[in-house]
């Protein structure tokens, strides 16, 4: 191959290659931050209702809305990590989400649908990594996707002699492509390190806001 010495042409395809790659914007709810929060405790009093309980808007619940909703409006992370124990609300405050979005029908033109977001519980995520390797790669791929408990699946499983970390897998795959992920765990940060490395704690860190859950069990409330 003959050698390009042109400047001209040096000069062009340096400007070509300092200029930022073209792409999808990240998820934003296109509400003020108000308003977002008054439409996503209007979804979580319907799922709680939904499951026959009464909502109660506590300040730490109120606080936790309040800090999803700043999250969910600012469009600066492409997602979210709900941490904390048992039973303090964060599937329901996922799955209010999801049901919003349902219920918003936001457009999105980049792929010519609306928004929505299907939660898949992580151990079934694990099962598919071994059983259905076609339908664990759309989970990686698919442009949204909500995790619920994170850290309950197999850290390794075995596919036709092939050693796999689905949750690894995923989330990398998930963080080079950008997509908006919505994870709930009962792991704190820390344990989130030891558990997946300290790559995947990393990356999380750069591409999800976490959210600390340290109100005590509902359930307990309600059994106890």
């Amino acid at each position: 191959m003959e050698q390009i010495e042109n400047p001209e042409i040096i000069g062009t395809l340096m400007s070509r290659l300092v200029q930022p790659r073209i792409t999808k914007d990240r998820f934003r709810l296109p509400f003020d931050e108000d308003t977002a929060k008054k439409l996503l405790m209007c979804a979580i009093e319907g799922e709680v209702r939904g499951r026959g309980g009464t909502f109660a808007c506590t300040a730490p619940v109120e606080l936790q809305i309040g800090e999803l909703t700043a999250s969910l409006t600012s469009g600066k992370r492409s997602g979210v990590v709900l941490c904390g124990t048992c039973g303090n609300g964060k599937t329901t405050m996922m799955r209010a989400f999801q049901n919003l979005l349902n219920v918003l029908r936001l457009p999105d033109d980049y792929h010519k649908k609306t928004y929505g977001i299907p939660v898949v519980n992580a151990g079934h995520i694990a099962h598919l990594c071994r059983s259905d390797y076609e339908r664990f790669l759309n989970l990686c791929n698919t442009e949204m996707l909500g995790i619920d408990d994170m850290g309950t699946e197999p850290l390794e499983v075995q596919e036709f002699g092939n050693i796999h970390r689905p949750m690894v897998d995923l989330l990398t795959k998930r963080y080079e492509n950008g997509t908006f992920t919505f994870i709930t765990t009962n792991l704190v940060p820390q344990q989130i390190r030891d558990l997946y490395g300290e790559r995947i704690a990393d990356r999380l860190n750069e591409m999800a806001d976490k959210i600390i859950f340290k109100n005590p069990s509902f359930r307990r409330w309600r059994h106890g």
